[in-house]
């Protein structure tokens, strides 16, 4: 009986599939209409001010501005909408100049054009069924001549569906052809990108030198101050019941300093990450925080040590920004697959307004930019927080 009902589970995943297969074509190239016609008048506003502004450069300047401003914007949601459509995962901010970008709005309208004649013959086809389906149920269309129709319908809907499946195809090689860099240009900005986080690298390591060096003086150095203080005066007390509350007192001090030097050890390394994954560590971190703190890990495969190691810092930032700042009562951590990359989220309910250019925040987006990753802030005034990080795992 299971097995029965294991096979009627896999074929309807497998219709379901081939349904998607088709819906997600339909509904890309549908949206994909409307946004060219809008993209042409942005295309046609834009020439008419930049021609009416030809006599004064300075305005003229500004609307250039403004006109590439939104074009970037307005081709960002365009390869968005490719990417989630084909189910691929959103592709990286296009780094290509004001020409490229008002090309590719230019030729979008060739495919937007011919979505439209698409779609508009599938509705002339569904009219025309209509009709079929009318003269079936009055009586008025004999046999043979439904079985031709149904049979010319059927070759037509084939047809109409398989050109709406290229245009789609043609849209995406557009956007791959004018949108992605030549190679000597992909060089030139990985140079630039490794240079700068090289730089940021560096600037991160000292941060972090000056963080440790603070908190070794601040904290345990002045608690081993203490603990000397304690063990003198124990030492020098003549009376044996204030020497024992004197050494009990050190004793606690001394737990207190182990407490913070692992801390400040865990800060440099995770030294856990060599025998334990990244789900276990972040489990005990959420043990010692003073907000509730829930997991989701849902990885099948281990990522490589620089990633979790990354991760592992940017949950420990999130948790310690909430609870000193946010006044959230509920931390969630999301680590997810996403193609060949892996995906962390950390949210919380509190108050929001977490600057992104602050130290920690900014140590953090050198560290994923350092493996190639992105890292993301979105933090309202009003809140709530989310912490976006996405590093490769191939």
């Amino acid at each position: 009986m299971s097995n029965v009902a294991e096979r009627a589970v896999a074929q309807r995943r497998s219709w379901w599939a081939i349904i998607l297969q088709w819906v997600r074509p339909l509904a890309g190239v549908l949206i994909g209409v409307l946004s060219a016609a809008g993209e042409g008048l942005l295309l046609l506003l834009a020439g008419v001010v930049t021609a009416v502004t030809t006599v004064a450069p300075p305005a003229r300047r500004r609307v250039a501005a403004v006109v590439i401003r939104y074009a970037r914007r307005v081709v960002e949601w365009e390869r968005r909408r490719l990417a989630r459509f084909a189910g691929r995962p959103d592709p990286p901010p296009v780094r290509v100049g004001a020409s490229r970008l008002l090309a590719y709005l230019a030729v979008r309208l060739l495919p937007g054009a011919l979505g439209a004649l698409a779609f508009g013959l599938l509705a002339v086809g569904v009219v025309l069924a209509a009709i079929v389906v009318r003269a079936v149920l009055v009586g008025s269309m004999a046999v043979p001549q439904l079985l031709t129709q149904v049979v010319i319908g059927s070759a037509l809907l084939v047809v109409n569906l398989q050109a709406i499946a290229s245009i789609a195809a043609l849209d995406r090689r557009l956007a791959r052809a004018l949108l992605q860099a030549s190679s000597r240009e992909a060089l030139q900005r990985r140079i630039d990108e490794l240079t700068a986080s090289r730089a940021a690298v560096m600037s991160a390591v000292d941060a972090e030198r000056q963080r440790i060096e603070r908190d070794l003086h601040d904290g345990l150095q002045q608690r081993l101050v203490a603990l000397g203080l304690l063990l003198g005066r124990a030492r020098r007390s003549r009376d044996p019941d204030t020497a024992r509350e004197l050494l009990v007192q050190a004793h606690v001090d001394t737990r207190r300093a182990i407490e913070d030097l692992r801390e400040v050890a865990w800060r440099v390394y995770p030294s856990a990450l060599e025998q334990s994954t990244l789900d276990e560590v972040l489990a005990l971190v959420a043990q010692r925080s003073t907000i509730p703190v829930r997991i989701s890990y849902t990885l099948s495969l281990r990522p490589p040590r620089p990633v979790e190691t990354v991760l592992y810092f940017v949950a420990c930032e999130a948790i310690t920004n909430a609870v000193k700042h946010a006044h959230a009562t509920v931390i969630t951590i999301e680590i997810t697959p996403v193609g060949t990359e892996v995906e962390m989220l950390v949210h919380d309910d509190g108050v929001g307004g977490a600057n992104p250019h602050g130290t920690g925040l900014q140590g953090l987006a050198r560290r994923a930019a350092a493996l190639d990753g992105r890292f993301a802030v979105d933090s309202p005034p009003d809140g709530p927080t989310t912490i976006r990080a996405v590093l490769p795992c191939a």
